[in-house]
Formats: structure tokens, C-alpha cells, sequence
């Protein structure tokens, strides 16, 4: 079975991009294996999102950071698919929360069921990757908890909204840090740890790849306003008409609140209103702010990435870290 569509990622080194292909072939065998259950059903609703593609961007970073010490250690499969079964968890979650029709160009599981075989469907997946987890040592179930913790702590935050006085935009950062951040940085740390990796390279990996990964999410914010939709898969605009504030808009309100474009995006942005809204946002100097600070955690992670072993791998993530920023336009 071939591996899903990854990242599009170029390596330069002819190993390390073999290497990378067989490990994600690996991961996706054993992650579809490790979620089939003796009732069909189960198997079914399991593997609805996992048939449904995505980039398998988390296995990516586990199976990059297993470079820097041995990547065929017996651990290193099994620990991605452990980060790869609990981001598919949280999506199924997620969905529910969000009330979404469609994940990854397929209906939600929540859209082709309803709400309860979601949510329990996510919770079975949550439920394998600590079987698999349990092979893998007290450590890794150690961080695997702290990650979770962020996860949930992360969508707590975003569902309570910040506090009044609180910094909006600290706010918003925080939440990326902890939804999206801390999952990929526990994907770096667990290839680090399953290879034997020094410890040191172990701390840099986690932090650049949680700067990545919020970075990555910040893209996400630019590309909904900049992007066609041919570029970024969605129809430019979804996070308005949803009145969801990345970003740019969180700078729009602070600094223009009653402006006309303040006004629009006050809330969700009616359909009447998107073409206007979209047209001052790509305009408005919120937007050139909001890359700076894209800029700014891509260079974090430079940073760290700079401190590695001069091996393949270490070009691979400076390349993805031009990737990043390349893909938001």
C-alpha cells in the first residue's frame, strides 16, 4: 500500500527521501491495522478519515527527527502512528465541536453518522494510540499526557474566548501553542527519543517544531483571506463567514474597531458582505503584521534547527521551514 499524499516537501539527499518514503509506508500500514476492530462498523468509522487523505505532516516530523539517531530503531513507527491516531482523534472531536459538514473533501463523520459515533469514534482512536503507546516506555507516555493535557487546555481556552483585559492576540498565540503546536512538537520529540538522539537535539527539535507549528497555523490564518481557492483548498473567507478571529482580524479590532471593516468583522461576515470584507483585509496593514509574526516563529525555528548535526535531515527541516512560509502566500 502506497503512503497518502505528504507535504510536498523536496530532499535533496536520495537516502534520506528513501528513507523517508519506506517510513511512511510503514506508518500507514500500521495505522490502519492498529484501528480495526472485530465489528465492522467500528472499522468503518475508524477509517473514514484515514482513507479520507491529509498530509501525514506529524509523521513527517517524527520520521525527520528519527535522523538524528538511528530512524530503523524499532520505536520510531509505532510512535508516529501514536501521533498521527491522536490528531485524528482530536479532528473527529473537533468536527463535532465545530458543527463541520466536510473534513478533507469528504463528509464528516459527524455529517455521515451523527455527533455520538463521532465523538466515540475519537475517543476509540485516543484509545489505540495509548495501546501502541504502551509499548514504547514510561517517558513516552509521560509526554503523551502533557501533550493531551495542552490539546484539551487549548480548545478549553478557545472555546472560553479570552478574558476581558486579557491580550487578545497573547491569547490567540497560546491557543495555537497548545492545539496545534504541542502535538507537533511532541512528534519531534518522540523521534528524537525512539532513535536515541542526545538530549540536546531532543530540546531543539520539540521547540522548533512546535514553532512550526504555529507558524504553519498562522499561514493557515493568511491563506483563508489572501488565497484563491484553487491555492488553499477552501473557499477564501471560511474563517470570517464562520466569525472565527485569526489573526488579522484580532489586529483589525485592536487598532480599527469602527471602521467599516472593524464593523464587518465584528462577526461572522454575511455572504452579502465577504467580497467587500475579503477586499479591505488584503489591504489592511493587519495583514503584513500577522506575516511578520509568521516570519518571526519561522525564525525561531531556524534557530534551533541551526544548533543540529549537519546532516540531511537538518537541511530537510530548513526546507520545510521555507515551505511554510512560501505556502501563505
Amino acid at each position: 500500500m502506497s503512503a497518502p499524499p505528504v507535504v510536498d516537501l523536496p530532499i535533496e539527499d536520495e537516502r534520506l527521501a528513501q528513507d523517508v518514503a519506506n517510513g511512511l509506508a510503514a506508518v500507514e500500514k500500521l495505522l490502519r491495522s492498529s484501528v480495526e476492530s472485530e465489528d465492522a462498523f467500528v472499522t468503518e468509522a475508524s477509517k473514514h478519515l484515514i482513507e479520507a487523505g491529509g498530509k501525514r505532516f506529524r509523521t513527517l516530523m517524527v520520521l525527520l527527527a528519527a535522523q538524528f539517531g538511528d530512524p530503523s530503531a524499532p520505536g520510531v513507527v509505532p510512535g508516529a502512528v501514536v501521533i498521527e491516531l491522536t490528531h485524528l482523534g482530536s479532528l473527529y472531536h473537533d468536527d463535532v465541536m465545530d458543527e463541520a459538514r466536510v473534513r478533507r473533501g469528504s463528509p464528516s463523520a459527524n455529517a455521515r453518522w451523527d455527533n455520538t459515533v463521532a465523538i466515540l469514534t475519537g475517543d476509540y482512536l485516543f484509545a489505540q494510540a495509548s495501546d501502541l503507546l504502551a509499548d514504547l516506555g514510561p517517558e513516552l507516555i509521560r509526554i503523551q499526557a502533557q501533550t493531551f493535557s495542552r490539546l484539551v487546555r487549548g480548545q478549553i481556552r478557545e472555546t472560553v474566548g479570552a478574558r476581558a483585559g486579557d491580550d487578545a492576540v497573547a491569547h490567540y498565540i497560546q491557543v495555537l501553542g497548545d492545539k496545534t503546536g504541542s502535538l507537533i512538537a511532541a512528534a519531534g520529540r518522540f523521534g528524537a527519543l525512539l532513535s536515541g538522539a542526545p538530549a540536546d537535539v531532543e530540546e531543539r527539535l520539540s521547540r522548533a517544531c512546535e514553532a512550526i507549528g504555529v507558524a504553519w497555523q498562522l499561514g493557515d490564518d493568511l491563506l483563508d483571506v489572501a488565497s484563491s481557492s484553487r491555492q488553499s483548498g477552501k473557499t477564501p473567507g471560511t474563517d470570517l463567514r464562520e466569525g472565527i478571529r485569526t489573526l488579522p482580524v484580532l489586529y483589525v479590532l485592536a487598532d480599527d474597531p469602527s471602521s467599516r471593516l472593524g464593523e464587518l468583522l465584528s462577526g461572522p461576515v454575511a455572504e452579502d458582505d465577504l467580497d467587500e470584507a475579503l477586499t479591505l483585509l488584503r489591504a489592511h496593514p493587519a495583514m503584513a503584521r500577522a506575516r511578520g509574526d509568521l516570519d518571526a516563529w519561522v525564525d525561531r525555528a531556524r534557530a534551533d534547527i541551526s544548533g543540529l548535526p549537519d546532516i540531511p535531515a537538518k537541511a530537510a527541516f530548513l526546507t520545510l521551514c521555507d515551505y511554510v512560509v512560501e505556502r501563505s502566500g
